[in-house]
């Protein structure tokens, strides 16, 4: 049961990740258009990399944001195979 526990506990953060990740990127995306302050883009990796990886390509798509800079069009798509990976492990490990 403690491991089901854990999982869903993973889920969730995983899920606040992305959806966190999403508006950030919205949010920055509107900012940029404003030309107001913006999210650095070591915090917009850094969401990513911490499990918002889904939602941050969601949002780089959705708002066209970040998609001609090569550092969020290599890193972003590869924190998601790290996380696919990641979680692949854990769901073998924990059965």
């Amino acid at each position: 049961a403690g491991k089901a526990k854990n999982m869903q506990y993973l889920a969730v953060y995983l899920i606040v990740m992305n959806v966190i990740a999403f508006i950030i990127y919205g949010a920055d995306k509107a900012k940029a258009r404003r030309g107001q302050w913006r999210v650095s883009e070591r915090t917009l990796l850094t969401l990513a990399a911490l499990g918002g990886a889904l939602g941050a390509q969601l949002g780089m798509s959705a708002f066209r944001h970040k998609t001609k800079h090569r550092k969020f069009t290599v890193c972003v798509p590869l924190f998601i195979v790290l996380w696919g990976a990641l979680l692949a492990v854990l769901i073998v490990w924990l059965r």
